[in-house]
């Protein structure tokens, strides 16, 4: 799924829900674009100056120095909701979860009706294991802009491991409107059906997808459509001689979809095969966390004692 909808003010949406992810672009226009009062006793300048030289380290990779710069700023004015908004995305980044929620967190009680920032803490919500909690922030986020609903693939992802199909499969539904040509939204709606009415019920109400260029996903469709085996898959991830970067991600989005074909299926052990394998070609888009989550899940439930 290669639109990270992350909110128009940090981050510009793509036009898809899986796929590559620029993680400095977001910085270009945030800085000085939440309006806000000004306090008498604070110096407006030192705090912007403090953000445009956050978002000159970062840009630069330096990263420890772009957080110690945003925290200076917070030290500055703690009572400003975008400073904890912003340091908040930084270490979502750095995937320090928790801190990005702790200032996720602080930017809502300063400013309740933000949307942004329930969409964040939604999602580093839901990578630390808090489905249920990521759903409230999704839920709260759309109530405050509705127009968000439709492409709001995140909450059906969510929704599917909380164990909400139907409302998963709607959510899907709505996505479609949205882009009627992405493989991982079909796919996810196959599963969310297909976990309540099982795999061939929810083979034979595949959403239609026509061209997905994303390789090697029109294989993937053709996959979960009964079409094609998982060997044709992995025979598209290295069709035309990808380069290093290319032929990561699409091994990664074939070993986490073979995955959750398999667990679709039936097979808990085939489908752990290929979702740690899928979590070891990291990449940086919010469809690794889901791989994480999913396995850490599957884990927990090998885990977990016997009722017997």
């Amino acid at each position: 799924m290669e639109r990270d909808r992350l909110g128009s003010s940090l981050r510009q949406p793509e036009p898809r829900l899986g796929g590559r992810r620029q993680i400095w672009v977001f910085l270009l226009s945030f800085i000085f674009c939440a309006p806000q009062a000004v306090s008498p006793a604070r110096a407006d300048e030192t705090v912007d100056r403090l953000l445009a030289d956050s978002k000159t380290a970062w840009n630069a990779g330096d990263r420890d120095r772009a957080i110690e710069l945003a925290t200076r700023a917070i030290e500055a004015d703690s009572n400003d909701a975008r400073l904890h908004l912003f340091r908040g995305t930084l270490y979502e980044h750095e995937r320090k979860h928790q801190e990005a929620v702790n200032d996720f967190d602080q930017a809502i009680k300063l400013a309740p009706r933000d949307a942004e920032a329930y969409e964040h803490r939604g999602s580093e919500r839901f990578k630390l294991g808090r489905i249920a909690d990521s759903i409230a922030d999704f839920d709260q986020e759309i109530a405050l802009d509705p127009k968000r609903e439709p492409g709001h693939w995140k909450r059906g992802i969510s929704y599917y491991y909380a164990g909400r199909y139907d409302e998963g499969r709607r959510q899907f539904e709505g996505y479609q409107t949205v882009d009627g040509n992405d493989v991982e939204n079909a796919v996810w709606r196959f599963l969310c059906m297909a976990r309540k009415d099982g795999p061939e019920k929810a083979r034979g109400d595949l959403l239609k997808i026509k061209q997905d260029r994303r390789i090697p996903m029109m294989q993937i469709y053709a996959l979960f459509a009964g079409r094609a085996k998982p060997d044709d898959v992995m025979a598209a991830v290295q069709a035309g001689e990808p380069a290093a970067e290319e032929s990561h991600h699409r091994q990664f989005y074939a070993e986490l979809y073979l995955g959750l074909y398999r667990e679709a299926l039936g097979d808990e052990t085939d489908a752990r095969r290929h979702l740690r394998a899928a979590v070891d070609h990291k990449i940086g888009h919010y469809m690794w966390d889901v791989a994480k989550v999913h396995l850490d899940l599957l884990d927990q439930a090998r885990r977990k004692p016997s009722a017997n």
